[in-house]
């Protein structure tokens, strides 16, 4: 009896040093997926936010222009903080949904391997997961990104914009506003990312007859970052819409009551042509952001074992 709570035991705290790798993984690439991608991601959402902008070139020049350098970097310090969390709780709720599939295919089938459908759901669930930290922290980084510069600014910082969110519609209702459509948003996303980067280095370790672990670096960057192009192309609608609501009005001024409406007015008065504009930047920021993001925690996990 005291050999199986032994055993017991072991397996527990087996499973809490997983989990407690894939979060610490996952947040080193948190971290690296912001410092490689807030440029590329400011303009982006000036882009989806405001006609004002020809292009994403004209966009990214008036800006460098009008509000120099560092502008590129405006409202970081929120995803640095809080991108580092997302993305490890991407990756500890990806692992988790991922081994509970396993013991379900072994109990059934004798073979713990995942369907590429189960990848896709491990990949939702992770995102679901992430949408609880990831709708307030992307509602103030887009509100910093979108206020106008100089006299027109809104906001000081991101406490200061929190507290002025917070003081039109309260604390929860404001910060968490558009939080539907970024649920939508994170399940789709982060399902085919998931299962992008899984299919890409499964079918390479099938072809080469190698082990993952034995897949260069080099390789696990670039299916990284083809990871990162299906990501936004399953999901760009969904961001753009999500994008509108984090930066409509307050009180009177708000156009949009829910995603449904926003999603109806976007297109009513801009086509569905507006359901994309920006990817382009979008999907030049997300080949070497994703790159990045697995590579390092791809390098740190086989660094820690």
């Amino acid at each position: 009896m005291e050999d199986f709570e032994k055993i017991e035991k072991d397996l527990a705290d087996a499973g809490w040093a997983r989990t407690a790798k894939d979060l610490f993984a996952g947040a080193a690439g948190g971290i690296t997926q912001v410092l490689l991608g807030q440029p590329f991601d400011i303009v982006k959402v000036r882009l989806q936010t405001t006609s004002q902008y020809s292009s994403a070139l004209d966009c990214a020049t008036k800006i460098f222009k009008n509000e120099g350098p560092l502008a590129f970097y405006k409202g970081t310090l929120t995803p640095l903080v809080g991108i580092g969390a997302c993305v490890s709780v991407q990756f500890g709720a990806f692992h988790q949904a991922r081994r509970f599939f396993e013991e379900q295919n072994s109990k059934k089938h004798s073979n713990p391997s995942l369907s590429y459908t189960q990848y896709y759901l491990s990949g939702a669930f992770a995102g679901v997961t992430n949408s609880v930290i990831s709708g307030p922290i992307e509602h103030v980084r887009i509100r910093l990104q979108a206020q106008p510069h100089g006299a027109g600014r809104l906001y000081s910082g991101p406490i200061d914009c929190v507290r002025k969110i917070s003081a039109h519609n309260g604390a929860l209702r404001g910060l968490y506003r558009g939080e539907v459509v970024t649920i939508f948003r994170e399940a789709q996303a982060y399902g085919f990312w998931f299962l992008a980067f899984e299919y890409m280095m499964n079918q390479d370790a099938k072809r080469n007859n190698i082990k993952r672990e034995e897949i260069s670096s080099l390789k696990v960057a670039t299916y990284g970052g083809l990871a990162g192009e299906a990501l936004w192309l399953s999901s760009y609608p969904f961001d753009v819409i999500k994008s509108k609501m984090q930066t409509d009005g307050f009180g009177a001024e708000q156009k949009y009551k829910s995603m449904t409406d926003a999603f109806r007015k976007t297109v009513a008065a801009e086509g569905y042509g507006a359901l994309w504009r920006g990817l382009g930047p979008t999907l030049l920021r997300a080949m070497p952001v994703s790159a990045g993001t697995f590579a390092t925690v791809e390098l740190v996990m086989r660094a820690i074992g």
